[in-house]
């Protein structure tokens, strides 16, 4: 058994590759908190894991809610608003990354993985806020960014300052290569070594100076990537995970995961036609992405976490180009890679179909693995589904019937759902209007056609007051949308048919009704064009869950065992509001955008 001060020591020379770590041997030393031992199948997960009916809930902290008047969301700021996420039903937090940072990538490029950057707080901040957390039942999850660092990282100031250097080898440096005619680029450099490109714009590979060879960057110029060849770095990387367990988090978010390894020969990916939004001609990235020893690092990062009580989780952020791809995340048949793989085929379906949904629903139901559905609409990567799934939409009434159709989607799924903060009150996607305005790297780079990711990241919208109730200081990091004048908690929470009304009687839905908490899920009415309906059911309990997703009002007829139903809740509210209601499952009325929730007789 280690006490905090000797666990500090050991992961400092876990860092320094002078610690041995053997993922199948590993222990967990003093953690943070404990639960009772749950029984495990063959798969390698518990029966009634506590992650199959959570609500995670995505915070971008420079966003939520800031504290002391800078401007910038902090963890005290999340703290503060942890009794509203509990009211709301939320049952863990996913925190994008606080760790001390340049900030190039707002985060995701890391240059210390065991601190917190002070912009955010301290570590007694963290500690408090887990504590908090866990006292209203809520987990915390944090961003395990697995692929780079930051420039900024000791060990890449370490692997760049020789070619002879300890950590060299922790990232991936090449020499370069001369042109066809046997010289040197016109800049006097040799040529970069493939044609590889960043998800960023232009090549994946950066020239340095002081020791004549590139270095490796799946994203910008400032995030290199680790080598996991390098067993060093596996250790190091996996005291990290330990590190933070031991402060009580209860699980990891592992972003660009599939991005770990590349193509030992170094070939070229192949070129597919048009230009992307830098200029460059557009690419496969057939030799950078998925490569199969992706599934050993992830096997050894769940023996990790596996180490310590609690029933932690692993999330991914997984976007493979099909379900079949994405089930593989799970492990092979044995349940020991990764609980919930993000699921971004349902994410990006992109348009209302009810074709289309049935389809992926139906697909992710049929995984091989067996393994449970993790689902979200949005993120901070991706513009808000306000907008996404309203697209050609001008009626801002019908838009809010859409929010509210994405919402009952997600939460009456069969699945975990994941949330982004401000979803539940419909915040919309609220571009830089100038170049000049813009933080986020890629829109400097691609403007206008790309316009990066600040849209997005908005504040919180809490009130009606100043900034929103985001901050009491003067300018918040990013501008207070014009939307936040009606669509905030305050205004919405006063209208019982608000987004935000419909996000939190639905969470309470899924929270009481045994049917939509771990029920089954089976489609119905497969043929349907315009309306996804599917029955959930549980025991002797069956619910129905009917979306329209067009603009004009449907009848639908259910064939299943039963002939009436009480509806638990329609959307919009009709002129009865909430009164209860019986209708015949052969004669349904669907509003444009509405759905119905019913308890089948």
């Amino acid at each position: 058994m280690m006490n905090r001060t000797r666990l500090g020591y050991f992961l400092c020379m876990v860092a320094m590759g002078m610690g041995a770590v053997n993922p199948a041997n590993l222990k967990a030393a003093e953690p943070a908190s404990s639960s009772a031992a749950v029984m495990m199948p063959a798969g390698g997960e518990a029966h009634d894991s506590w992650w199959r009916h959570a609500v995670l809930y995505e915070i971008y902290p420079r966003s939520f809610q800031d504290s002391n008047g800078d401007g910038i969301g902090d963890i005290n700021g999340i703290t503060s608003r942890l009794d509203y996420l509990k009211d709301l039903g939320i049952d863990a937090i996913w925190i994008t990354p606080m760790y001390p940072s340049p900030g190039v990538d707002y985060g995701y490029d890391i240059a210390d993985y065991t601190a917190i950057d002070p912009e955010y707080g301290t570590m007694e901040d963290f500690d408090h806020m887990v504590a908090e957390a866990k006292a209203r039942g809520i987990r915390v999850i944090m961003d395990y960014v697995i692929n780079h660092t930051s420039d900024q990282n000791a060990w890449f100031k370490e692997s760049r300052s020789s070619r002879d250097n300890p950590k060299r080898d922790w990232y991936i440096w090449r020499d370069g290569k001369m042109g066809p005619d046997g010289k040197p680029g016109p800049d006097g450099r040799p040529y970069p070594p493939n044609n590889w490109q960043s998800w960023f714009g232009h090549s994946a590979w950066t020239w340095d100076e002081g020791t004549k060879q590139y270095y490796y960057h799946y994203f910008y110029v400032q995030q290199p990537d680790l080598n996991w060849h390098n067993h060093e770095v596996r250790k190091a990387m996996y005291g990290v995970l330990q590190f933070w367990m031991q402060h009580g988090v209860a699980g990891f978010r592992i972003d660009a995961v599939s991005r770990l390894f590349e193509d030992p020969e170094m070939r070229d990916d192949p070129y597919q036609p048009g230009l992307n939004a830098y200029g460059d001609r557009n690419i496969q990235h057939k030799y950078t992405d998925d490569l199969p020893e992706v599934h050993d690092v992830l096997r050894e990062v769940r023996k990790v976490v596996d180490a310590f009580p609690g029933d932690a989780v692993l999330v991914t952020e997984a976007d493979e180009p099909n379900i079949a791809a994405l089930t593989k995340m799970y492990g092979a048949g044995t349940g020991d890679e990764v609980q919930l793989p993000m699921d971004f085929q349902i994410a990006d379906v992109n348009e209302l179909s009810a074709v289309k949904f049935r389809e992926r629903f139906n697909e992710v139901e049929a995984n091989t693995a067996k393994g449970q559905p993790e689902y979200f609409f949005s993120n901070h990567d991706q513009r808000r589904q306000w907008d996404r799934y309203s697209a050609g939409v001008t009626d801002e009434h019908m838009k809010d019937r859409i929010a509210k159709l994405m919402a009952a989607l997600l939460l009456t799924s069969r699945g975990t759902p994941q949330m982004y903060y401000g979803e539940e009150i419909g915040m919309r996607t609220t571009d830089p209007a100038r170049i000049e305005d813009v933080h986020d790297p890629i829109g400097k780079l691609g403007w206008p056609k790309e316009k990066g990711r600040d849209g997005e990241r908005t504040p919180m919208q809490w009130d009606t007051g100043v900034h929103a109730g985001f901050t009491t200081g003067g300018t918040p990091w990013l501008p207070i949308p014009p939307s936040a004048k009606t669509y905030n908690v305050q205004a919405e929470s006063q209208d019982q048919d608000s987004i935000f009304s419909t996000y939190k009687r639905l969470l309470a839905l899924r929270r009481s009704e045994p049917a939509l908490k771990d029920g089954s899920y089976e489609a119905v009415d497969e043929t349907n064009e315009h309306v996804f309906s599917y029955l959930r059911k549980s025991g002797d309990e069956t619910l129905l869950v009917a979306l329209n997703m067009s603009a004009q009002a449907r009848v639908i007829s259910i064939k299943t065992a039963g002939t009436k139903a009480d509806v638990v809740y329609r959307s919009p509210l009709g002129k009865g509001g909430l009164a209860a209601e019986t209708v015949s499952l052969e004669h349904i009325e669907l509003a444009p955008f509405g759905f119905v929730v019913a308890r089948v007789k």
